[in-house]
């Protein structure tokens, strides 16, 4: 019988993110998909800030930008005032300035896996297992608690031939019909509304002005979102449908119908139609999200919900992007497997989060709501931070501290991502932004944000720093395996403020700027400066983070979160 250190069943958003994160750190797992190749097309499209900057971690947000289309502007449509005939009622930015230093984009869910796929073919060489399809899940609980135990057991079958696999941990990434979840005897918790919902990736021709911008259209035949494609004339719609409508019964026709209804004065011909759906909505989670810390269920496969905020592809990567650097940190030894517990704790709670703001947005599009134009303006405005995939704040666990230390750092904040800001590195005067020093890599990072450390205070302060990180009984020594670069577990970051002429490299302890390396050279990369660049201007990041001139140091996991 095979086995595996990790099984993940199922392709999708979840399972590769958690797997793209096992081949960054060198770790092989058996990734099962029942389909017989890549997803072709995929139904979601929407990447938002968040998972955008955990693209760029893993060093291919440059393609993702590259090929999607940039979300901008929303504008607001109604026919509050004129019933039948919609008129502009607003306009919005997108994703409020200062939120994230990257965009909302839109891009098809078949390429965005495809990233995935290409990065952790690059990293080790990691593949997927297509046309295998998964039967069964089983956990031996009286060995779970053995750390060299295999006790999770995957039947799966492959061209009609039954396939076992033994398994230290499985993720269940297999979508809202889970096999795996199933085979636990886990059950979804919730409910369904009688609301039903079209959606058509098509090309329209159209005198609608506002058909390559993100709208939201509110009439008495209906509402109808727009979310633009990449391409240039592909177009999303989003299309609500009468009351009582049964989903399995809608037919193309039936969704161009009615979004020409709802467009009315405008025209709008659908000139060739890629892919459509229709769906009920319903918001569930599932009622437990583990089996002995073995089995983890991550995406679809423990929460389900209308696809309108865009969310379902986004937590879904961010389950796996939560579980994916725990395992790899376990099976390197380099964690307690008890830090597995902390993934139930923190998905858990942005799943039922996720459920609650889904019924609030869904109503907020629901027909016959009792919204104004501007008030539905205002409460898609406000809820933009959740909808970039800002919001998430993991509660106090043996990774997350629960002290929150008061104005030292007053856009930090203990259990969310560290944002990002423009600083110039100290090394070659290149403007970047802070993001650039948190890859996702494996490792822990001690960012010193030590202010003006020509002012002798401060100088003392780093000085005093900088010893005990190089100390024998500092974390450094303490926790890296030896054999291994200095930096390889903890790197330390700094990031000083005010004039980086004025500061000569001797000034800087030297854990700074270590040998690493099969050529063991120093690593100047490492420090950053809040100071003016030569063109790009100043990122001014100590205001934006709102840290005081004393400065401040922000230990940040592996994830980006503090």
């Amino acid at each position: 019988m095979p086995r595996a250190d990790v099984v993940i069943c199922g392709s999708g958003s979840a399972g590769l993110c958690a797997a793209t994160w096992l081949a960054r750190c060198g770790l092989k797992c058996h990734i099962l998909e029942r389909r017989d190749g890549p997803m072709q097309m995929g139904q979601a499209d929407g990447v938002q800030c968040r998972t955008v900057e955990i693209f760029e971690s893993f060093g291919v947000g440059e393609e993702l930008l590259r090929e999607s289309y940039h979300v901008v502007e929303v504008a607001f449509w109604a026919d509050q005032d004129s019933p039948g005939s919609i008129r502009r009622t607003g306009r919005a930015a997108d994703t409020q300035p200062g939120l994230s230093h990257q965009p909302h984009v839109i891009l098809n869910q078949a390429r965005i896996n495809g990233l995935l796929i290409d990065s952790m073919d690059r990293f080790n060489g990691q593949g997927v297992d297509y046309g295998v399809k998964v039967l069964d899940v089983r956990v031996d609980s009286a060995r779970a608690a053995d750390p060299d135990a295999y006790p999770v057991t995957v039947v799966a079958e492959r061209n009609g031939e039954e396939v076992v696999w033994e398994a230290k941990y499985a993720l269940a990434c297999d979508g809202a019909h889970s096999v795996v979840r199933k085979s636990l005897g886990f059950n979804m918790v919730g409910d369904s509304s009688d609301a039903t919902w079209g959606v058509m990736d098509m090309v329209p021709r159209t005198d609608f002005p506002d058909i390559r911008k993100k709208t939201s259209i509110r009439s008495k035949d209906g509402n109808l979102l727009i979310i633009p494609r990449e391409g240039g004339t592909l177009t999303r719609f989003y299309i609500e449908l009468p009351p009582r409508t049964n989903a399995k019964e809608v037919k193309l026709e039936n969704l161009q119908r009615q979004a020409q209804k709802i467009f009315s004065p405008f025209k709008a011909d659908f000139v060739e139609t890629v892919w459509w759906s229709a769906y009920s909505i319903g918001q569930r989670y599932a009622d437990f999200f583990h089996r002995d810390h073995r089995v983890f269920l991550a995406g679809d496969a423990c929460h389900t919900h209308s696809p309108k905020a865009g969310q379902g592809m986004n937590v879904s990567l961010q389950d796996g992007y939560n579980i994916g650097w725990k395992l790899a940190a376990v099976l390197k030894g380099l964690a307690p497997r008890s830090i597995l517990e902390t993934y139930v704790l923190e998905r858990k709670k942005v799943a039922i989060d996720l459920i609650n703001f889904d019924r609030y947005f869904s109503t907020l599009f629901k027909s016959g709501a009792n919204t104004s134009p501007a008030e539905f303006q205002e409460g898609f405005v406000k809820s933009g931070k959740y909808t970039a995939g800002l919001t998430a704040k993991y509660d106090r666990s043996p990774i997350t501290s629960g002290a929150e230390p008061e104005g030292l750092a007053t856009n930090i904040t203990v259990g969310m991502r560290l944002p990002s800001a423009q600083v110039v590195r100290y090394c070659d005067s290149k403007p970047v932004q802070l993001a650039e020093s948190v890859k996702s890599d494996g490792r822990w990072r001690i960012i010193a944000f030590a202010g003006d450390i020509t002012a002798p205070e401060q100088s003392a302060k780093l000085g005093a720093l900088g010893k005990y990180l190089s100390s024998p009984g500092g974390p450094i020594r303490t926790f890296t395996p030896r054999g291994t670069d200095v930096d390889s577990l903890i790197e330390p970051v700094l990031v000083g403020h005010g004039k980086r002429h004025s500061v000569e490299l001797h000034q800087i302890p030297d854990c700074f700027y270590p040998f690493t390396g099969k050529n063991h050279v120093r690593d100047l990369h490492k420090i950053y400066y809040d100071d003016e660049s030569y063109n790009k201007g100043h990122g001014h990041a100590y205001e934006f983070l709102g840290i005081r001139p004393e400065g401040v140091i922000v230990i940040v996991r592996p994830d980006q979160c503090k």
